[in-house]
Parts: structure tokens; sequence; C-alpha cells
């Protein structure tokens, strides 16, 4: 179901999102080589606990942890664990936290230490493309138009776009209608309205397209083993634009 949101609700995912981003920027330092991935989940926990905000992610169906940590080849899903990053390593840190029972939803992937050129460029195309996908936004138009945007800019690198996850609706759950895909697809057609809160969140791939999900049932990494970059941002759809509501 597609929940057109008022503005007061809009003005609580406001809030919700300011704590998120402002989640990420605390976060930002500890991730260096040697820490692990249960320690900067505690470390989120904590500081969503401090600002009264509820992790969302932890016990929803299951999974176990407030962050989703992804690790190179891992594309998102990533159930924290003992393993400690390496110097080189890129990471997905991905958060949905709630306010006042409405949820905001956004991922950064990090570089730790000094990363190679070929995963450094992954980076600042995967980040570019969520924003060429967010410009697109405004009211009225069809919601496949943002996949066709980023298809079309990341497909001349020669990427894989993910295909089996996507973006979607967000607020009182933490997944809501409509479908957001990263490529083009004449399937999905609704038209955005004013007040509609989706993400949009690119996962793109060094390699191929393809992907698994592992037998924790949570984690999904490249086929091929290549790295893989994700990022994500929470949006209000407006008559003309639309507005980031996970920022500072």
């Amino acid at each position: 179901m597609i929940y057109i949101k008022s503005d007061d609700e809009i003005q609580v995912m406001r809030e919700c999102g300011t704590l998120l981003a402002l989640m990420y920027d605390y976060l930002e330092p500890y991730v260096q080589p040697g820490i692990s991935g249960l320690e900067l989940d505690k470390l989120a926990e904590n500081f969503l606990l401090k600002n009264n905000a509820v992790p969302e992610q932890k016990g929803y169906k299951g999974f176990p942890s407030t962050l989703c940590v992804s690790i190179n080849e891992q594309v998102i899903h990533g159930i924290p664990s003992k393993r400690k990053l390496k110097e080189g390593d890129i990471v997905g840190l991905d958060c949905t936290i709630s306010l006042k029972g409405l949820m905001t939803d956004s991922a950064r992937t990090f570089a730790v230490g000094t990363i190679g050129k070929k995963e450094k460029l992954l980076l600042e195309r995967t980040e570019k493309a969520l924003y060429l996908g967010i410009d697109t936004v405004h009211s009225g138009m069809r919601v496949n138009e943002i996949g066709r945007v980023i298809e079309e800019y990341i497909k001349s690198f020669e990427y894989g776009i993910v295909r089996d996850f996507c973006g979607h609706g967000v607020g009182y759950d933490i997944h809501e209608e409509p479908t957001v895909l990263n490529y083009y697809s004449s399937r999905y057609r609704q038209r955005l309205k004013e007040n509609m809160v989706i993400t949009i969140e690119p996962m793109i791939n060094l390699g191929r397209d393809d992907v698994r999900v592992l037998s924790d049932d949570w984690t999904v990494e490249t086929i091929d083993k290549q790295p893989s970059c994700h990022f994500e941002h929470t949006i209000a759809v407006t008559e003309k634009g639309c507005e980031i509501l996970t920022v500072k």
C-alpha cells in the first residue's frame, strides 16, 4: 500500500532522518582497520538509544542487529560479526530507525583506510548515481524513470546493477510501496505524488549483476566475489522536486 504522508508526519521523518545522518557521522571516525562489525553495531545502537530512537532492523524478521554491515563482496544485509576490518576494505553500513513511530532508512559505504583506485571510483560513481536518481524526482513522474537515470549512468562503466533488491516506500513500515528499481522496467509505472516518501538506493557491483543469499539467510554477496557498493537516502516527494530527509 502507498501512504501519502501529512506535513506533520514528514516533519517527524525529517527529525528521524537528521538523527540517522548524525549517527553515520558519529560512526565514521571509528571505521578504521581493526574494528569489528559487532563493535560498530554496538556504537550505533548506543547512539540511537541515547537519542530516543528505535533501531527498527533489530528483530525485523529475526535480524539480530541494529546495523547491516556488508564488507567488500557483501552487497547488503551483512550480519555484524567479530570479523575485523582491514586496510583497503570497503564496508557498507545500512540502518533503519524510527522516532514517534515513523521510520527513515539510509546507507553509506565507507573506505577503510586507503583503498584501491577501482574501489574508490566505484564508491564515487555509486554515490553520484544516487544523487542523479534523486535529482530526477518530482510529483507526477513515473517511478521507473528513477531507475532509467541510474542505469544510463552506471552502464557506461560496465558495472553490475543489482536487480534482486531495490528501493521502496518507507514510513510506518520498513518496506512500503512503491518499488524503486535501480534500472528501467516498464512494469513499475506508478506516478509519484507530493508527500510520498521513498528510498533510492543503488547497489552497484564492480563485476557482474548476479548475487546470492548466504546460508545465514541474510547476507547477500556477489557471485563473482567482486566488491559491491551501496548508498541510500530517504526522500520526500515535493511538487517540483524532492527533499532528502536523511541529511543533517
